[in-house]
């Protein structure tokens, strides 16, 4: 049998280029549309691009979510925003630089202005997480605006800022068909920590911060985790720590802080006759921190997020990790010389004392 040779792309029909592309990923898509026109038209059609995000984030793939997507620009817009992850230089500090705040600030210089205020609302952000374990999806979740954000005047935007998402969300379950290893017994588990392994592997998460005001959209996770804990706070408890590094220029002090994305696991069942190994998310939760590690409050964290959208993305996602850990190289150096500088504060008050104590020994000799 003769295979008939193709003169021309031109020859081939538009319905034909079409099947090839929906069955591509976004970044080979977007590869795809730079080889020719044809590519090029057809990669404009936003259900190859709905298609394509609805495989990667399947929270995407609700009617609210489309209904949002396509009010913030459409899917090829969201995908662009989404897909690459943020990347913030470290600036060099000193270890004396003073991130705290004045002890006394006025009302309008705590709040911020009374525009910047009317500006952003904890109504205008919209959370879309997903979490993968090898390629499976596990949990999707939408949450619209901020929970228990109860207005300008409430203690929301003077109390530390954190969002968790379980409390909102059903019961979440790995098992061993999930992928999952074994676990005959804890004490196993903590000498050859195979089941940490696997999660540190495994899990991937994607946490999508949308501005419906602003429309504009980006992925606050580092994908992959950056580290975690083992058996903590019990022996049955796993927690992995993802993160990204955000500018808080003219927000705060310290320029730029960290957002951290806890996931926090517990050994549920080990295996046994008739049981398999069951692990449970028992924690889903974001929340910022600066240089200092003191939480930021829930106004300045709708400031930050706000920015975080505008700010610079890189679709190398070593990129971001080395950012993310600079960060913590640099936040333990300050801590470590901030602990050094106030021992020899320490030292110096104790022989000052002791220095006093033997004057006031001599004058009354």
């Amino acid at each position: 049998m003769s295979i008939s040779s193709v003169e021309s792309m031109a020859s081939l029909s538009s319905d034909l280029f079409y099947d090839i592309l929906r069955r591509l990923d976004g970044a080979t898509l977007a590869s795809a549309a730079c080889a020719c026109a044809t590519f090029c038209s057809i990669s404009k059609e936003e259900r190859l691009w709905e298609n394509v995000c609805s495989s990667m984030w399947p929270s995407t793939d609700r009617d609210d979510v489309k209904s949002l997507i396509m009010s913030i620009g459409g899917f090829k817009k969201f995908y662009a925003d989404c897909f690459p992850l943020i990347v913030n230089e470290v600036p060099e500090f000193r270890w004396n630089d003073d991130f705290e705040y004045p002890e006394e600030l006025t009302e309008a210089e705590y709040y911020g202005d009374v525009d910047e205020l009317e500006n952003i609302s904890p109504l205008d952000f919209v959370s879309i997480m997903d979490i993968r374990y090898k390629d499976k999806t596990i949990c999707s979740k939408v949450l619209w605006g901020i929970p228990n954000a109860d207005g300008f005047n409430g203690w929301f935007f003077n109390c530390p800022f954190r969002i968790d998402l379980l409390a909102y969300s059903d019961k979440v379950t790995l098992t061993v068909s999930d992928g999952l290893p074994p676990i005959m017994s804890i004490e196993k588990e903590r000498k050859d920590g195979k089941l940490w392994q696997e999660l540190q592997d495994g899990i991937r998460l994607s946490w999508i911060i949308v501005n419906r005001k602003i429309k504009k959209a980006a992925n606050l996770s580092s994908w992959s985790p950056l580290g975690g804990q083992r058996h903590w706070p019990t022996d049955k408890d796993f927690v992995v720590r993802f993160a990204s590094i955000l500018p808080a220029k003219d927000i705060l002090p310290c320029q730029i802080v960290e957002c951290i994305l806890i996931m926090k696991f517990r050994v549920i069942h080990t295996q046994g006759e008739g049981i398999q190994t069951i692990i449970k998310l028992t924690e889903l939760s974001m929340q910022l921190e600066d240089m200092n590690g003191s939480h930021v409050n829930g106004l300045k964290s709708l400031l930050i997020l706000k920015a975080a959208l505008s700010c610079r993305r890189s679709m190398n996602h070593n990129e971001a990790l080395e950012s993310c850990n600079l960060y913590l190289k640099v936040q333990t150096e300050l801590k470590e010389k901030k602990m050094r500088y106030e021992n020899r504060l320490d030292r110096l008050w104790i022989l000052g004392g002791i220095a006093t104590c033997i004057s006031f020994c001599f004058y009354c000799l």
